[in-house]
């Protein structure tokens, strides 16, 4: 009778910093593992502190209380199945990213990460030190190979683990979700297959932190890359694994394979789930927002009721002079279809208190932007009065475009605590509203139907700040800005470069001189979901005073 092997694979969602309350997840997904009769239970990356900590990890109080608990699990879970579970180790004066693996009560063994990533999103190199390369852990009747998330993107650990004796691959991964990533995981992880004849399980967290969500699809893949199972994304899952051992080696039995949903509502629930996360983690239960008969702060107000459910969702209107009856009509219609609180602020009030009070500095000056920036200021103290008195949390609603060229009143508009919708181009937002008119998913907490009126999204986008204004009377239209932008911001393409692609050279340099101006406020506002590989925060990271341009 050939030997078997179970693995119990916890797709779970762990808290930066909540030791006690990841342990307690660790403990409930060892009890479903024994409860099945699995050998081993297994978690991602650093799950004990949650991911990513950031500087957190290098206070050495910190660390230690993270040792701490895993080596109480180790106790408390004696008798069972082996545990493998993602924090740091701290030993001399070196910190690793290192995988745990905890049976009989105690510490087994250790995986320490070799290829710490240092791109994008991650500082690695900077918060751990380099693992030796190393061989695999003895789990009941198999050696496990354990490279730890970017490990498993480079062959030589995977060689290594391999030519060691490893028979299977176990990969506890922290990898945060971009627009059709599962993709590049895929391949990467298919060629580790193909190179070492193993089996390779691909173990992702779920869950959001600060601007990073990530989406779980997990998976696993037997020799030459075929796929048993792929888990759903971004919903918390235990699955137990059945290994059999053949002539050729250990092989998964077929399990479920869940098929993955298009980009689109990909993004959207990378958007509600990361707001929901957001404000869970951060101790609140409800929002507000300036609910302005605009499309951007309508699809904001959807993924908050989606998130959090409509009764928790406070709508604000702050009407002025330049407020069209459309747009009241408009917002009205967003809040009354979502099923959201509406109230009415004026501005007018506070409007004329505060031009009687600059009046005499301002005295012989002609009305500018000032004046229209006053308008938006005064609705930011409104909300974040709302906001303090009663405990919800302030969400801004300016998209990528916006706030890739400073579309937006620095104090005003943007502020607030959180953006949805940051790293979402306009003419995606378009989009994006159509597609949520059309979809209804079990994990949208908000109605069905259509909820955006079709009017809000084919009207011309406008900040209402003066009489007849237009973003296009400041802007490129969205269509042509938002194909610049992802030139100059998602693929650093110079101005010749657009210029070749048929862009006017006149307006690509207004764009690029518009986005290197508004790094200030960029680094002033509120945090958002990531979507692509080129969010602005820590994919991008530009000096906030800047000379340069492009001279092509």
């Amino acid at each position: 009778m050939s030997a078997t092997f179970r693995l119990t694979l916890a797709q779970l969602n762990p808290t930066v910093g909540d030791m006690a309350g990841n342990a307690a997840k660790v403990r409930q997904a060892w009890e479903a593992a024994r409860d099945a009769g699995a050998d081993m239970v297994a978690l991602p990356e650093m799950f004990i502190t949650g991911y990513q900590t950031q500087d957190m990890v290098m206070k050495p109080a910190f660390t230690q209380h993270a040792m701490a608990v895993i080596e109480e699990l180790a106790r408390d879970c004696a008798d069972g199945p082996a545990i493998g579970v993602g924090g740091p180790y701290a030993e001399g004066d070196k910190l690793y990213n290192a995988y745990w693996v905890l049976e009989n009560g105690v510490v087994k063994g250790r995986a320490l990460k070799h290829c710490l990533p240092n791109k994008t999103v991650f500082d690695e190199v900077r918060l751990f030190d380099q693992g030796p390369l190393q061989g695999p852990v003895a789990v009941g009747p198999v050696r496990v190979g354990v490279p730890i998330c970017e490990d498993a993107w480079h062959e030589v650990v995977s060689e290594t683990l391999a030519e060691s004796g490893a028979q299977i691959l176990l990969v506890p991964n922290g990898s945060p979700y971009h627009r059709n990533k599962h993709d590049t995981r895929m391949s990467h992880m298919v060629a580790r297959t193909v190179e070492t004849g193993l089996p390779v399980i691909y173990l992702n967290m779920v869950g959001g932190q600060d601007d990073q969500v990530f989406d779980g699809t997990s998976f696993v893949l037997n020799a030459r890359g075929d796929l048993t199972h792929l888990f759903p994304d971004f919903d918390e899952t235990i699955v137990h694994v059945d290994f059999s051992e053949t002539d050729e080696g250990w092989v998964a039995a077929s399990g479920e394979r869940h098929v993955l949903p298009s980009a689109w509502e990909q993004d959207y629930r990378a958007m509600v789930e990361g707001l929901r996360d957001y404000l869970g983690k951060a101790g609140f239960s409800k929002v507000l927002l300036g609910l302005s008969g605009g499309i951007d702060s309508a699809i904001v107000a959807t993924i908050a009721a989606d998130a959090i459910g409509p009764q928790n969702v406070r709508c604000v209107m702050l009407p002025s002079e330049y407020t069209s009856s459309e747009s009241l009509e408009d917002a009205a219609a967003v809040a009354q279809r979502l099923g959201c609180r509406l109230d009415d602020l004026p501005i007018s009030g506070p409007r004329a208190a505060v031009t009687e009070a600059l009046s005499a500095l301002f005295a012989g000056t002609t009305p500018d932007i000032t004046e229209e920036n006053i308008q938006s200021r005064l609705r930011g103290l409104l909300l974040m009065a709302l906001s303090n008195k009663f405990g919800e949390m302030l969400l801004t609603t300016g998209n990528k475009s916006e706030v890739a060229v400073g579309y937006a009143t620095i104090y005003g508009d943007m502020s607030g605590g959180y953006n949805p919708i940051k790293d979402l181009y306009k003419t995606r937002v378009f989009e994006t509203c159509r597609w949520r008119n059309a979809n209804h998913r079990d994990w949208m907490m908000g109605p069905e139907g259509e909820v955006i009126p079709t009017r809000v999204i084919d009207k011309p986008p406008s900040a209402e700040l003066r009489e007849d204004q237009r973003d296009d009377d400041s802007l490129p239209p969205y269509d042509v800005l938002d194909a610049i932008l992802e030139g100059l911001v998602d693929r650093e393409a110079s101005v010749a470069d657009l210029v070749a692609d048929g862009f006017d050279a006149e307006v690509v340099r207004k764009v690029e001189r518009l986005v290197y101006l508004s790094e200030y406020k960029r680094f002033q506002s509120a945090p958002g979901v990531r979507l692509t590989p080129r969010a602005f925060w820590l994919d991008r990271r530009y000096p906030i005073v800047n000379r340069w341009r492009d001279p092509g």
